[in-house]
């Protein structure tokens, strides 16, 4: 922190940067703007390092990428009007997937008229604009108020489920010089678990369950080696979403990865007597169709509680952070499976769980047979990809076929990786924007950026910012000419495909012209040797893959 931080009276724009440093914050991502000059000024004696995308959305997702790959909150700066509307996407898909994102930006004075004036940037109200988005859009009335909104906003983000929120600071006050208050900190709070007679009601039922099953969303994450553990105890088979990919090791034995969208897996989980999920929505984005009539019983572990009763109603509802009740699920069953030692029935410990390798493994045959004709086309490649990449590689993705029914599903991570996905609202252009969120929190470790060609171009300026920075960045990209999730919908629904189809445009040239690498591999070992070489080559590496269409 700043050694003028010990001073009474600051200008809005210090205080700001003051709170973000006493929370821990070291890194931002924007673009400086007229509006919020006084911002950045105090960046650097408060050290907190930044990044500037060319654009806000990506400002927004590199940030969300930072929060997700760190588990610390991801900041953003904006300036006024039309810069913070960019960035609204970006708050959606953090909103989405519950991702703790912080954006700070200046707004209308402290006492501009409701009637417009034609101020620069002037809108009718940025709060309200945010708040559409958000988990909560607050505009400050002083300077001494700014510690209050950033402390209410780091203990929303650490303490109840993340999720993105935005502090506006007039921009009369970023500039005034009026008495600050001291240093404001969220309280430290640990999440509390679920209750323990729930706990104990919950347990009683898994312990007596034949065909369990896990299903882990993102807010599992934090919980991985006791999801791992009571999976094992269990005997059940884990299935994820796409924000839950790799929080088990999706080649171990009970791994289905993820696999909730697969026909033969809802099935499976249709008929499991319990079924246990934690930390997700259970909602079409997670099964890319209605929620599955679940015949059995249903035990929901979430921290939010409005989630007991949202889509599928919990039987047993664990409302509590993740790590602290999976912990306490355990206990009870090994004290249960003490005390019940030498019992006959299911719920004895002379009883085994039910070996369900055999289950997983015809699963996951079924769910890659069901999807071979369309699927084949990018297995080789992941692959090759995956073949390359050290285990605790970071991939981000895009909202693109060779994503979602690709990689998803189809390359395998261990809990070391991650894999960033743009869940639930769906934006396209995250994939590198994100990818470069990520190497600004790790700039060692592996950091693949995959994307179909049509995604990418709602986000390739930021090619630039990457070969600024100068770390190594691969950027795949599945090329199909276009929208190809759109194409194949409307020739699915009898149409002719209407603007769908996009011009070529040399993407290897065009990453060499912002300062990078570019190739095309017309192989996978091609895509392997390019790969290879892209993780140490400083800069953005664009690669292009042609998507062959299904025969």
């Amino acid at each position: 922190m700043s050694v003028h931080s010990g001073r009474t009276s600051l200008t809005g724009g210090e205080a700001i940067v003051r709170a973000l440093a006493a929370h821990d914050v070291t890194q931002a991502f924007g673009i400086p703007g007229t509006h919020n000059l006084e911002i950045y000024r105090h960046l650097g004696p408060y050290g907190i390092g930044h990044v500037t995308p060319r654009h806000e959305q990506g400002a927004g997702y590199a940030a969300d990428a930072y929060a997700r790959v760190t588990g610390r909150p991801g900041v953003a700066i904006t300036t006024t009007g039309p810069a913070l509307l960019n960035i609204a996407a970006a708050v959606g898909q953090a909103y989405s997937d519950s991702v703790p994102l912080l954006v700070v930006s200046p707004g209308m004075p402290l006492r501009h008229p409701r009637q417009a004036t034609g101020l620069l940037h002037e809108m009718r109200s940025q709060t309200e604009a945010l708040r559409g988005v958000a988990a909560f859009s607050h505009r400050v009335s002083s300077v001494e108020e700014i510690g209050s909104a950033v402390a209410r906003a780091f203990t929303l983000m650490r303490h109840e489920r993340p999720r993105p929120v935005h502090i506006e600071v007039p921009l009369d006050l970023l500039e005034a010089t009026e008495p600050a208050g001291p240093v404001r900190l969220a309280p430290p709070m640990a999440r509390p678990g679920a209750g323990v007679h729930a706990v104990r009601d919950a347990a009683r039922v898994l312990r007596s369950a034949e065909r369990p099953a896990l299903v882990l969303g993102g807010g599992a994450r934090h919980a991985a080696a006791g999801c791992l553990a009571l999976a094992e105890q269990l005997g059940a088979p884990v299935v994820t979403t796409a924000n839950g990919k790799g929080i088990v090791d999706e080649t171990h034995r009970l791994a289905l990865g993820v696999s909730l969208h697969s026909p033969s897996v809802q099935r499976w989980l249709t008929g499991c007597d319990v079924v246990l999920a934690i930390g997700t929505e259970l909602a079409e984005s997670d099964l890319w169709s209605a929620p599955p009539a679940l015949s059995g019983t249903l035990i929901r572990i979430d921290l939010d509680p409005a989630q007991m009763y949202a889509g599928r109603p919990a039987r047993h509802p664990l409302t509590g952070d993740a790590r602290s009740t999976v912990a306490a699920l355990l206990e009870v069953l090994a004290k249960t499976s003490d005390e019940d030692s030498g019992a006959p029935d299911r719920a004895g410990s002379d009883v085994r769980p039910p070996d369900s390798a055999g289950l997983v493994a015809a699963l996951r045959a079924g769910r890659d047979t069901e999807t071979a004709d369309r699927d084949a086309r990018w297995l080789p490649y992941l692959r090759a990809v995956r073949e390359v990449l050290a285990p605790d590689a970071v991939l981000t993705s895009d909202s693109a076929q060779c994503c979602y029914y690709g990689a998803l599903p189809h390359l395998p991570l261990g809990p070391g990786g991650r894999f960033l996905h743009p869940t639930g609202f769906g934006t396209l252009g995250y994939a590198l924007p994100a990818a470069i969120g990520a190497k600004t929190a790790f700039p060692r470790r592996q950091v693949v950026a995959l994307s179909g060609d049509g995604g990418l171009q709602f986000s390739v300026q930021e090619l630039a910012t990457a070969a600024q920075l100068g770390l190594p960045l691969p950027v795949v990209v599945f090329d199909n000419g276009g929208y190809g999730e759109i194409r194949d919908g409307m020739a699915a629904r009898g149409d002719h495909p209407v603007a769908v189809d996009l011009a070529p445009v040399d993407l290897p040239g065009l990453a060499r012209a912002y300062g990078g690498r570019g190739s095309h591999a017309d192989s996978p070992a091609a895509l392997a040797r390019a790969l290879s070489l892209a993780l140490t080559t400083p800069g953005p590496t664009l690669i292009t893959v042609t998507e062959e269409p299904v025969r």
